[in-house]
């Protein structure tokens, strides 16, 4: 029990309220209160600076907190300290420190009868929260917070257009969400919540059944064939045609066929396949893809769509005529275009294998006796050269094409032809292309024993004809191989004389045997009777 003492009774103590208290209660004057809280924190007992390191301590946990962000069915999960969500305690240490020891004597009397019945007393542990880092936060993770409403569309089977409704998507609010983020930092005081709902706007799709039901009329159509191509190039063509077939592009829509189509992978359909690349061919994944490209861009323009975008090939390709082509590659070249009519389009495609179709359709507003058509002319032609290269290491004889097939190459301009009633009534350029020519190089074999084979070779390459160099070749291939004949010859010759002395030398060896054979025969035989004689004296 506290013992509040006159001032001037004790002088070992300090002054707290207006009292003189005694050692004892001098030590408790300095710490809070037992049952004393500040949000969750239990202070009991603190000083004022233990008691703000156990808020910090507090603040550092919250800011590992994780939130979850509800943006219409969408969720996202994040650290409070990545919205710069923070414990705020205010002056509630202040507060928990002079409870039951400060205000008027009523007032510390009841504080002070909670205290000794251990009644719990909670101050407020607010929060702060940096709206610029909550903007920043919601503003870089938009994408992921907002659902981009479906549009409606169409199918078509077995000639008849039927209607896809759309799906309704939503935007966010900035400004209101991070209100909502500060509004949350603020009544959140008991940590209990962990979710915030942010402030979302509706977006309605485009394309009503009214609207689509415009879509009826054959705009422009166009096929190619790609029946010789390999299975890797066909299943390119197909895959490429799917992505395209199904569009509804609403009036002032933008079509990207790079975009639409990339990347060009293996996880996206594509297989390895020929493709031009800086003047040569060259396996790549997508191979044959532009062919896809050029197939649309010839429905687009007779459709007579508004064109952004269209880039020739580097060199003229089989299946459509100069001029007439659309290449794509990566993002230096695309065919972009634009539906610039006041109704919607969509894009029907199909591949068979054989034959790859694109046909637009929308509401033709064209007069029925207006006909367009395209004609393709060349300009100039330039004519591919012809290089050689001398190798050492190759024997004479040896002429080998090492580039693509050559062809020219060739400038060309595309004509759009404009008739009524069938009698032409425009004739105007509608693009320009230039193909380069793709040269032939040939490796040329220098090598020989002879000096004057070498030299003829290389005064061949140096005439860049090649059939002097083909005749030259095989001149010297002969003379080589007349040569190596004569020296084959000889060397026959030489073993054959090493045979023969072999031979010679091995008869000479085995008479020389045979005659000192009979030569002991008769000393043996002189030997024999000289002992007989001897016998019979």
């Amino acid at each position: 029990m506290k013992k509040w003492l006159l001032a001037g009774g004790l002088t070992a103590g300090i002054v707290f309220g207006g009292l003189f208290l005694s050692g004892t209660d001098a030590q408790a004057a300095q710490r809070i209160a037992d049952n004393v809280y500040i949000g969750s924190v239990d202070v009991s007992g603190m000083d004022g600076s233990q008691a703000a390191a156990a808020i910090a301590d507090y603040a550092q946990q919250t800011g590992e907190r994780t939130i979850t962000l509800t943006s219409g069915e969408r969720t996202l999960t994040v650290k409070a300290s990545e919205l710069g969500l923070s414990a705020d305690a205010g002056d509630s240490v202040d507060a928990a420190m002079n409870y039951g020891k400060k205000g008027n004597l009523l007032e510390r009397y009841r504080e002070n009868q909670n205290i000794d019945s251990g009644k719990k007393k909670e101050f407020t542990l607010g929060a702060t929260v940096d709206a610029e880092k909550v903007r920043k936060f919601l503003t870089d993770n938009e994408e992921a917070l907002v659902d981009e409403p479906v549009d409606g569309t169409l199918k078509h089977e077995n000639g008849t257009f039927t209607f896809v409704a759309g799906k309704e998507g939503h935007s966010l609010d900035i400004d209101a969400s991070v209100a909502a983020v500060s509004d949350f930092a603020a009544t959140d005081q008991a940590n209990t919540a962990d979710t915030i709902k942010l402030v979302t706007r509706v977006k309605k799709p485009r394309g009503t059944a009214e609207e689509l039901s415009q879509v009826k009329d054959l705009l422009g159509t166009f096929s190619t064939n790609y029946s010789t191509s390999t299975a890797a190039r066909k299943q390119n063509v197909a895959n490429g045609e799917s992505k395209i077939s199904g569009t509804v592009l609403y009036p002032g829509d933008k079509f990207s066929v790079a975009k639409t189509l990339n990347p060009m992978t293996a996880e996206n359909g594509y297989a390895q396949a020929p493709s031009y690349e800086n003047g040569t061919t060259v396996m790549t994944y997508g191979g044959g893809i532009c062919q896809v490209s050029t197939t649309l861009y010839n429905a687009v323009i007779r459709a007579e769509l508004k064109v952004l975008k269209r880039y020739n090939h580097s060199m003229m390709v089989h299946y459509v005529q100069p001029s007439e082509d659309a290449a794509i590659a990566g993002n230096i070249k695309d065919f972009q275009f634009e539906n610039d009519q006041k109704y919607p389009i969509f894009i029907e495609g199909s591949a068979d294998g054989s034959t790859i179709t694109f046909s637009i359709y929308g509401k033709e507003t064209r007069d029925p006796s207006r006909s367009v058509d395209f004609e393709s002319e060349t300009t100039d032609t330039v004519k591919y050269k012809t290089a050689f290269k001398a190798d050492s290491s190759q024997p004479v004889g040896v002429v080998s094409r090492t580039s693509d097939i050559p062809h020219d190459g060739l400038k060309a301009v595309l004509w759009k032809i404009v008739k009524e009633n069938g009698k032409q009534v425009s004739r105007t350029q509608f693009n320009s292309s230039v193909y380069r020519a793709t040269d032939a190089t040939y490796t040329v074999g220098t090598k020989s024993d002879s000096a004057e084979a070498t030299a003829a070779m290389q005064s061949a390459i140096a005439t860049g004809d090649l059939s002097k160099v083909q005749t030259a070749a095989a001149k010297w291939k002969n003379a080589a191989s007349e040569s190596e004949k004569e020296e084959d010859e000889k060397k026959e010759e030489t073993e054959e004389k090493k045979d023969e002395k072999k031979t010679d030398t091995k008869k000479d060896e085995k008479d020389d045997k045979s005659k000192s054979g009979k030569d002991s025969g008769k000393d043996t035989k002189k030997v024999s009777d000289k002992t007989s004689d001897s016998k019979k004296k």
